[in-house]
């Protein structure tokens, strides 16, 4: 494979990661904003003739989106052979239905306006509820890569007695996973949403994992509430300090603040770069990208 792989959300870790596994070549482009908040897209490699991978979660979606499409249109303009996207991050994927008259359906609509630009897509444990195939979303050639080797990995090694703790029932799936694969035991809380910032967990009885260590596991930490939340309800119930684990690591608003003044661990995969990554997913995207590239 002699594809170019170029970055464009500054996850320079996983870039590097991706490319020894996958056999990418490093190429380089620049992004950044004028004063009026356009955005500057320039592509610095020489993709004629060549199959070109762009690696960007979309984290930011409203401020990546454009520079996003820019440098995709600007490959394809400048003779690259094909445009695939690693988007380990996908954004817009939890309104996927009108919940009240009048709603816009984004995850469909922001997937109109991303799939014409690219040729193949790769990313990591979407958020599919109520929508089970992303291929409904993307009609292009696609892989979904599930996190859950990777962070059964990190808790075998990591946690010497783990209670594996699922914070709702949309967590399950992930929850589930990794403790078949470590063979620990789990359990899954219920959640009431009351808000966009604002839940409350319902613990069950736990007095027979006192000497265990809880491991909040999630697919992802937006604002923390949740995770806050039920590790309130277990530290109250007398048990140890919770490690919180989640495949990816928005951190919006205030949550990583929040999260230490809570006492939580938090650890998080690569998927989006943050201080908090400990969980490498360079070689379950890289077989990916190696299954779709040309």
């Amino acid at each position: 494979m002699n594809s170019l792989l170029f970055c464009l959300d500054g996850n320079l870790a996983l870039q590097t990661g991706l490319a020894a596994r996958a056999r990418l070549q490093p190429a380089a482009c620049q992004r950044w904003q004028f004063p009026d908040e356009e955005s500057y897209v320039r592509v610095l490699s020489n993709v004629q003739g060549r199959d070109a991978v762009v690696l960007c979660s979309l984290h930011r979606p409203d401020t990546l989106f454009i520079p996003l499409c820019l440098l995709m249109e600007t490959l394809r303009e400048l003779g690259a052979r094909s445009v695939g996207l690693v988007a380990p991050y996908l954004a817009y994927m939890r309104q996927d239905q009108r919940f009240h008259p009048g709603e816009a359906v984004s995850a469909r609509l922001f997937a109109d306006l991303l799939a014409p630009h690219i040729d193949w897509l790769v990313t990591v444990d979407p958020h599919l509820h109520r929508i089970h195939d992303l291929g409904t979303l993307y009609p292009v050639p696609h892989r979904v890569v599930h996190a859950a080797p990777a962070l059964a990995a990190w808790v075998a090694s990591e946690i010497a007695q783990p209670l594996l703790i699922g914070p709702d029932s949309e967590s399950e799936q992930w929850v589930s996973e990794v403790a078949r694969l470590t063979k620990a035991p789990f359990i899954v809380l219920q959640k009431v949403r009351l808000g966009d910032r604002k839940v409350a967990v319902s613990v069950p009885d736990i007095e027979r994992w006192r000497e265990h260590t809880p491991v909040l596991i999630d697919d992802i930490i937006s604002t923390g509430r949740t995770l806050i939340e039920t590790a309130g309800h277990l530290q109250r119930a007398g048990m140890r300090p919770p490690v919180a684990l989640a495949v990816h690591g928005v951190y919006a608003e205030h949550a990583e603040r929040d999260l230490q003044a809570a006492g939580i661990q938090a650890f998080t995969s690569n998927s989006i770069p943050h201080a908090s990554n400990t969980i490498d997913l360079s070689e379950l995207v890289g077989q990916a990208i190696e299954e779709l590239a040309p």
